[in-house]
């Protein structure tokens, strides 16, 4: 009998338990990003921090912006990355100081940043338990039923039906940007 109760507690702790492991792991490849003295490996890093990171939006049932960051952050940014690190000749560079500037104003800097993170996670109510809004999860269909969305119908419904001015006006400064981007790229 108590194996089956350590079994349901297992079952119900495993999101929890997932959660620790694929943080710990963003944060030990952050970590290798901003330590390895060998770029293609900060690279690789970089990658597992998306990955992990990707994870932890599968565990909050946020689908879309997990394939979203597998995409666009795992797929297009790694790749300009790595495309960056091997046209870059390495070997010609010259050897660069860490922390060549002035020291005391970096300090006074990092403990201002570390104070304004510290205001923001106090004035911060962390609701335990948190739901996703009903809002973003359910609508009145014609017939005046209450329909539940998954994530990926959420996000589409609130952004095609009440956002979908500003959406449009994004697109079209994205089209903007790419034609001013191909006609400065055709240029002699």
């Amino acid at each position: 009998m108590s194996g089956v109760l350590g079994m349901n507690a297992l079952v119900s702790s495993g999101p929890a338990i997932l959660f620790y492991v694929f943080a710990a792991l963003a944060v030990i490849f952050a970590l290798g990003v901003v330590t390895l003295r060998n770029p293609m490996y900060g690279a690789l890093c970089l990658l597992g921090t998306f990955l992990s990171i990707a994870v932890l939006f599968l565990l909050r049932h946020a689908e879309f912006v997990a394939v979203v960051q597998i995409f666009v952050y795992g797929g297009g940014i790694m790749v300009l990355f790595l495309f960056v690190i091997m046209l870059i000749n390495l070997h010609k560079l010259q050897e660069a100081r860490l922390f060549g500037g002035p020291l005391p104003a970096v300090i006074v800097l990092a403990v201002l940043l570390l104070g304004l993170f510290g205001w923001f996670f106090i004035q911060a109510h962390f609701v335990p338990g948190f739901v996703q809004p009903e809002m973003f999860t359910s609508f009145v269909d014609q017939h005046g039923k209450l329909q539940q969305l998954g994530n990926s119908q959420a996000v589409a419904w609130n952004l095609y039906t009440k956002n979908l001015l500003p959406f449009e006006i994004a697109s079209i400064f994205l089209l903007v940007a790419m034609i001013g981007a191909v006609v400065l790229g055709r240029r002699q």
